[in-house]
C-alpha cells in the first residue's frame, strides 16, 4: 500500500469513528404494509422502551447517537423525563417528526386542506411538535405532508400551495435561533394526481423563500425509478439546502425497506457525493437518518444492519482516491475515471470497519455480539402485557 492510499486509509477510519446515523423510533414497533401490521415479541410498548432498543443499538455500533420522535406515536406526559431517560442511556433525542396524515379529518389534505378549520388543527399540531423539540432540546422539525388530490380538479393546485407556505411561513416563524424545519416530499402516495410536495424542486423552493432554517430533506425511496438521486444530494450540497436524509431502500415505490438493500451501488454514490462536497461531519449540519419500517425482519438487528450498511457505502466513498479522479475528469479520460470510483466500491472494506470498531471499544461484530448479549430474550420475557407499540396504521 503506498502512502497517499495509507493516509486516504487513516483519513476514513477517523471520518467513520465520528460519523452518526440517527434512528427512528418507529422502527422499533409493530409495523408492515397497507395490508397488514405484523406482530413481534418484545416489541416495545412506550416511547420509552423505544429509546431503551434504539439505545442497544448504539450500544453495538457506536454510531448511532439519537433517537428520532414521531408525534403522536411517542406522545408522553413528560418530555423532559423522556429526554432524561435517552442521556441516561447514552443517547439523545434527534429530530421531531410531525404527524398530520392519520386523522381523518385530513381525507383532503392537512396544511393544504380546502376547509380552513382543518388548515388550523393542523397547524396546531405543528406548532405542537415545536414545543416538543423545545421540552427535548431537538433541533429539528421534520415534515411530510400526505397532501395533494387524486383527481383533475379535485382542487386549485395553486392555491393549494399558497396554503401550504403560508402554513410553513407560520410554524417558522414560532421556531427558536437554532431550530431548522427539514421539508420532505415525495413523489406519490397516498395522492396519485398531485403531491403538494412531490419533488425536490418544490422544496426547494418552499424552503428558499423561508430562509435559512429550512432545509430540504432526501428520502432515497421517494423517487420516481431510474432517478439519479446523487445528482439531486449534489445540487442541494452545493446550494447549502441538503438538511438530511431519509435512509431506506425500494425495490418498487416507498418500500421503506432495509437501506443498501436493493441497489448498495446507489447507496455508495450518493455517500460519495456527500464526502466529496465535505458534509459528512458535523460542520455540515447535515442529519443522517434511518427511516424504515421493518416488516419481517427482527427489530434491533434489522436496525444495526441499517446502520452497518451505511457505514459501509461511506467507508468506500472515503477511499476513493480523489486527485486521480480529478486527473482523470479533466483529461477526459472517461473510463479512467469509471475506475477509480469502481475501484473504491468493489473495496472489500469489512477489515476496515473491524478497526474502526475496534478503536471504539466495541465488538468487530455487532450483529453477533447483540445475538450474544441475550437483550432480544430478556425483552420478550419482560415486555408482558400492555399494548405494543406501533406506526399507527
Amino acid at each position: 500500500m503506498d502512502v497517499a492510499s495509507k493516509s486516504r486509509r487513516l483519513d476514513a477510519i477517523e471520518a467513520l469513528q465520528t460519523q452518526t446515523i440517527e434512528l427512528p423510533s418507529w422502527a422499533f414497533g409493530n409495523s408492515g404494509t397497507r395490508f397488514k401490521v405484523f406482530a413481534q415479541k418484545g416489541v416495545p410498548r412506550d416511547p420509552f422502551e423505544k429509546i431503551a432498543d434504539a439505545a442497544t443499538v448504539n450500544r453495538f455500533t457506536g454510531v448511532a447517537p439519537s433517537v428520532a420522535l414521531h408525534i403522536p406515536w411517542d406522545k408522553v406526559e413528560d418530555y423532559g423525563a423522556l429526554a432524561k431517560h435517552a442521556a441516561d442511556l447514552g443517547v439523545r433525542i434527534g429530530v421531531v417528526n410531525a404527524n398530520v396524515f392519520q386523522d381523518d379529518d385530513y381525507m383532503l389534505g392537512s396544511v393544504t386542506n380546502p376547509d380552513p378549520r382543518i388548515r388550523r388543527k393542523a397547524i396546531a399540531h405543528l406548532m405542537e411538535c415545536v414545543d416538543v423539540m423545545d421540552e427535548t432540546g431537538s433541533r429539528d422539525l421534520k415534515l411530510w405532508f400526505s397532501d395533494g388530490t387524486n383527481y383533475p380538479g379535485q382542487d386549485d393546485i395553486s392555491a393549494r400551495q399558497q396554503r401550504l407556505g403560508d402554513a410553513l411561513a407560520e410554524v417558522h416563524s414560532r421556531l427558536g435561533d437554532e431550530q431548522r424545519i427539514l421539508l420532505e416530499y415525495k413523489l406519490f402516495e397516498p395522492a396519485f394526481y398531485t403531491m403538494d410536495v412531490p419533488d425536490w424542486g418544490t422544496a426547494y423552493a418552499h424552503c428558499m423563500k423561508l430562509g435559512t432554517k429550512a432545509k430540504v430533506v432526501v428520502d432515497t425511496g421517494h423517487h420516481a425509478p431510474g432517478t439519479n438521486i446523487e445528482f439531486i444530494v449534489a445540487v442541494l450540497l452545493r446550494a447549502d439546502m441538503l438538511g438530511g436524509f431519509d435512509f431506506n431502500s425500494r425495490f418498487y415505490a416507498d418500500d421503506d425497506l432495509m437501506v443498501g438493500a436493493a441497489d448498495p451501488f446507489q447507496l455508495f454514490r450518493i455517500m460519495y457525493e456527500v464526502v466529496r462536497a465535505g458534509a459528512l461531519g458535523p460542520p455540515s449540519e447535515v442529519a443522517f437518518m434511518l427511516d424504515q419500517c421493518h416488516n419481517i425482519e427482527p427489530k434491533i438487528p434489522g436496525q444495526i444492519r441499517s446502520v452497518m450498511n451505511v457505514q459501509e457505502a461511506t467507508a468506500k466513498a472515503l477511499l476513493v482516491d480523489a486527485e486521480a479522479l480529478a486527473a482523470a475528469q479533466a483529461s477526459g479520460d472517461v473510463l479512467g475515471a469509471n475506475a477509480v470510483l469502481m475501484d473504491a466500491y468493489n473495496t472489500d472494506v469489512r477489515p476496515l470497519l473491524v478497526e474502526v470498531r475496534t478503536g471504539l471499544g466495541l465488538d468487530p461484530d455487532p450483529m453477533s455480539a447483540y445475538a450474544r448479549s441475550g437483550y432480544g430474550e430478556r425483552v420478550i420475557a419482560e415486555r408482558v402485557g400492555g399494548r405494543q407499540a406501533g406506526w399507527g396504521a
